[in-house]
């Protein structure tokens, strides 16, 4: 059975924080780059973070930059994301995929594995 399963979504008011956890199980988890994505209604599914197998390159959206930190325990195989000084603009499905090179993480089209996402609500 390979999956990712997402957990940690939640309400949260602007400004405030969570934790995303995205845990796999049935393959390699080690040889592959995972990445975030999200989905609001009515918007084109869109890149988050990245990080590659030993969790040493990463990367993030400009509208995330400075505010959400990818990290990843191959021990538990497990990537998690912190997300801080949360702004409404980040409600969405929250997914994690992953990826056979880190270049292909730019794009959710080229994600082999997908969890059924996590919803994060950001009001007031």
């Amino acid at each position: 059975q390979l999956q990712l399963v997402e957990s940690g979504g939640g309400l949260v008011q602007p400004g405030g924080s969570l934790r995303l956890s995205c845990a796999a199980s049935g393959f390699t988890f080690d040889y592959y780059v995972i990445g975030w994505f999200r989905q609001a209604p009515g918007k084109e599914r869109e890149g988050v973070s990245c990080i590659n197998s030993s969790g040493g390159s990463t990367n993030y959206a400009d509208s995330v930059k400075g505010r959400f930190t990818i990290s990843r325990d191959n021990a538990k195989n497990t990537v998690y994301l912190q997300m801080n000084s949360l702004k409404p603009e980040d409600t969405a499905v929250y997914y994690c995929a992953a990826f056979n090179v880190f270049r292909q993480c730019v794009s959710p089209h080229l994600g082999a594995y997908w969890g059924q996402g996590t919803q994060v609500t950001v009001s007031s």
